[in-house]
């Protein structure tokens, strides 16, 4: 088996090119993708447990890995929650599933997001992790429209061992990430 297209691309172009804008002295101080994790919020499950059942079978077709139900931390009188419900699902990526996945979610799932304009780079936590919001799991070419009892969305975060914002968007950027940051485009044009 051969390895994903990414990797290769990390290996041969995205590695020299951020040595070379970041003045790495080794190719062990570039920044590396570490996980990507899936997670769906559903707050409705707390009146219907299929929710939370459909959520995880959804997320394991799009990330080709079993997903897993997360259950409420504590207790609220409120939303009618107990602790230990299952309220949501999600599924940690690691190595080649990550690579796979990030492949199909550039090249095929954002670009059938409609009025798609790019990705906002404003999702950074400072650290180096970035956060994308997803509306809905239909841009995702596993999940059959005609199966699907109801529309969630996803966060997908991507966990790199980057020091600062900077490093993670150009390393991101490598791999295709498609930003529509207006600010980072007039830092590079000036």
């Amino acid at each position: 088996m051969s390895a994903p297209r990414l990797i290769n691309k990390y290996k041969e172009d995205i590695v020299p090119a951020l040595s070379k804008e970041f003045g790495y002295k080794s190719t062990m101080q570039v920044p590396k993708l570490q996980k990507i994790v899936l997670s769906q919020g559903l707050g409705a499950a707390v009146s219907d447990k299929r929710i939370v059942e459909n959520a995880v079978q959804e997320l394991s077709l799009i990330s080709g890995q079993k997903a897993v139900a997360t259950k409420s931390k504590k207790d609220i009188s409120n939303f009618k929650l107990r602790k230990g419900m299952p309220i949501g699902a999600k599924v940690t990526l690691r190595g080649v599933k990550m690579y796979e996945f990030l492949d199909r979610l550039i090249s095929i799932a954002l670009p059938r997001v409609r009025d798609f304009k790019g990705v906002p780079a404003k999702g950074f936590d400072g650290r180096g992790n970035y956060n994308l919001g997803v509306n809905e799991q239909l841009i995702f070419p596993e999940i059959d429209i005609d199966k699907v009892s109801r529309i969630n969305g996803m966060d997908i975060t991507f966990v790199t061992n980057a020091d600062t914002n900077e490093e993670a968007y150009a390393l991101l950027r490598g791999f295709g990430m498609p930003f529509n940051d207006i600010k980072h485009e007039q830092t590079e044009n000036a």
